[in-house]
């Protein structure tokens, strides 16, 4: 006989249907029926292994993010706050994210959007409260990597020009028209199959070449400075921010999402690719964040390839080979963006007709156009990282987790284990709070010190 999800899951797999299904959901807070339209999706899901989801988010730890953790974390954190803190957030975030893959299947079916497993336990306002928050997150994500993308653009130029006639804004310019063109070209997040080899490449490259040139100017170099610069005011909220990094570089908030391409189990091979993720995954961040910071110690740029020092060609290949990475690594996160406007405005058939390559043009260039233009207008990198921290991915990735965990499976938990998760909503609602104030601080310091559309 066929169980209820066997039943379902066939009806999860069909694309191109235009309906709203409605479901009705039972609030486990006051256990009154609620009605939550939750859409079909037009992209493809249950499709991917476990290996290739576990590369994927490798590759979106190991994307050119990596090469700012050195300035963003260990600068402000020190030697012993940096190293211990990252591992904490790679034991922490395991676990956290372990949380949500396995009650992806909550109430006997496939919840394929963070959205619809929040509002299939708290109801509507729920679904869309966590709506907001993960495009926020995922938005926010979006515009540090076409910053990325700038960055490693102008490293690129002044390489062989080093003049004042190209500012970083128009590399950013250049970073997000690159991005308008792999989102036309790429429809959705099972589409990158092939692009995430050659992802895994381009990280290979600049972490093996931004490693090596910084081994060999650590070596040659006299004794560094790694004291946390700034006055003592500065040194509290930069440190405070700096957490909210450490829970960015490990973290997406977009679990469910990149769940739904797995194939059956399910849970186990999402549990196996975060198992993937969360070990093989931060070894190269681990090895150039430290290094890095051991070469230039509290002179460590956001961005290290500006730190480095090598043959030329070698250090163009290491920007150039960090742009590209940029662009794929931006589709992933902003695959959630796109799923919800392909089907909301109906992309319908073949992904390469006429009619959804200009739909693609128009709606996802429209909406990278927007991210640009705030990436060229505040390019602060290390600030937005904890922003994004703050506003979004402490709530997706630690509070709610746990208050979703303990709701669904609240009649297996002992006494003990609920007050652990209320231990951790506590904990981390108070660390969001406190890293959302430092973060604003430190952008309100920095757009008064450089004036917009600055050329950093």
């Amino acid at each position: 006989m066929e169980n209820k999800r066997d039943r379902e899951a066939p009806q999860l797999l069909e694309m191109g249907e235009e309906e709203q299904k409605k479901e009705e959901v039972i609030s486990s807070s006051n256990h009154v029926a609620i009605e939550v339209e939750v859409p079909e999706t037009h992209h493809q899901i249950g499709q991917d292994s476990f290996i290739q989801v576990g590369v994927l988010m490798c590759t979106g730890l190991n994307s050119a993010y990596a090469l700012g953790y050195a300035g963003a974390i260990m600068v402000p954190l020190g030697w012993i706050g940096g190293v211990i803190g990252l591992m904490l957030a790679t034991v922490i975030s395991l676990y956290a994210n372990a949380l949500i893959a396995k009650i992806h299947e909550y109430g006997g079916k496939r919840h394929i959007r963070y959205r619809d497993l929040a509002g299939f336990i708290y109801g509507q306002k729920a679904y869309v409260l966590v709506w907001g928050l993960q495009y926020a997150n995922l938005f926010l994500i979006n515009i540090g990597y076409i910053i990325l993308g700038g960055q490693a653009l102008k490293a690129f130029y002044i390489i062989f020009r080093d003049d004042d006639e190209m500012k970083l804004p128009y590399f950013t310019a250049i970073a997000g028209l690159g991005c308008v063109l792999f989102a036309i070209a790429v429809p959705h997040l099972s589409g990158l199959r092939a692009w995430l080899a050659v992802s895994t490449f381009f990280s290979l490259v600049y972490i093996t070449i931004t490693f090596v040139l910084s081994l060999q100017d650590g070596m040659n170099a006299p004794p560094r400075d790694y004291s946390i610069p700034g006055s003592n005011t500065r040194r509290v909220f930069a440190t405070i921010g700096a957490t909210g990094n450490l829970v960015f570089a490990f973290n997406s908030g977009m679990v469910p999402e990149i769940q739904a391409t797995l194939r059956a189990p399910v849970v186990d091979n999402m549990l196996k690719a975060l198992y993937i993720h969360f070990t093989i995954g931060p070894a190269p961040v681990f090895a150039v964040t430290f290094v890095g910071y051991w070469a230039y110690g509290s002179r460590t740029s956001s961005y290290l390839l500006n730190n480095v020092s090598g043959p030329v060609w070698v250090k163009a290949l290491a920007n150039l080979a960090a742009f590209l990475q940029s662009v794929i690594s931006l589709h992933i996160f902003a695959s959630p963006t796109y799923e919800f406007l392909d089907t909301k405005y109906g992309f319908k058939g073949s992904a390469v007709n006429f009619r959804n390559i200009a739909f693609r043009t128009v709606v996802r260039g429209s909406y990278l156009a927007i991210t640009t233009f705030l990436s060229a207008l505040l390019p602060f990198l290390g600030d937005f990282m904890s922003l994004t921290g703050a506003i979004s991915t402490f709530p997706l990735t630690f509070i709610l987790p746990n208050h979703m965990y303990l709701v669904a499976m609240k009649k297996q938990l002992s006494s003990l284990q609920k007050k652990w998760h209320w231990l951790n909503i506590v904990f981390f609602g108070f660390a969001s709070a406190t890293v959302l104030v430092a973060a604003f601080r430190l952008i309100v310091v920095d757009s008064k010190t450089y004036h917009i559309f600055a050329d950093l």
